[in-house]
């Protein structure tokens, strides 16, 4: 039986998913308050055509609507990949409490990575962090997808 943190991660699997099905790199983030999914989100940059569609922003918005403040105090965000700078950025200034995360990201992870912005001290809100969440499962679908490319590129050549 999963507990509640592997159950959300779960659902953020699933948003992941929904990206790979639409040609995205698959990511996918939910954010829980008191309980109930209040944010959930896949990459869409291919989508919108826009840089800043990454699942954990998108879900993040979505977020701040559904509690009508910016401040998203006393939630949790579970996210399938390591968030980038842009990402952790967000999450900071949302002041998300609490952040999960599935795979690392070598190439653009800053919550441990390349750095970590989200535990640095000279930011004004550290929220918690607790990575590699279903990190194998997490993992094994962007290595899938990445390869997927990688074969389809040289089946071009």
């Amino acid at each position: 039986m999963l507990d509640d943190n592997a159950r959300y991660m779960q659902y953020a699997i699933r948003e992941a998913q929904y990206a790979q099905e639409a040609g995205e790199v698959p990511v996918g983030c939910v954010i829980v308050y008191d309980g109930q999914i209040i944010g959930k989100a896949h990459n869409q940059r291919e989508m919108l055509q826009d840089p800043t569609a990454h699942a954990e922003i998108l879900a993040i918005t979505q977020a701040a609507n559904k509690l009508g403040s910016w401040r998203l105090e006393e939630t949790k965000l579970y996210v399938t990949l390591e968030p980038c700078p842009m990402c952790s950025g967000a999450i900071i200034l949302a002041r998300v409490p609490e952040v999960y995360f599935g795979a690392y990201d070598p190439k653009a992870g800053t919550v441990g990575s390349l750095m970590n912005l989200l535990e640095d001290p000279r930011f004004n809100h550290q929220p918690k962090v607790y990575p590699g969440l279903l990190a194998d499962e997490c993992g094994a679908m962007l290595t899938e997808f990445f390869r997927s490319i990688r074969r389809r590129s040289q089946d071009l050549c």
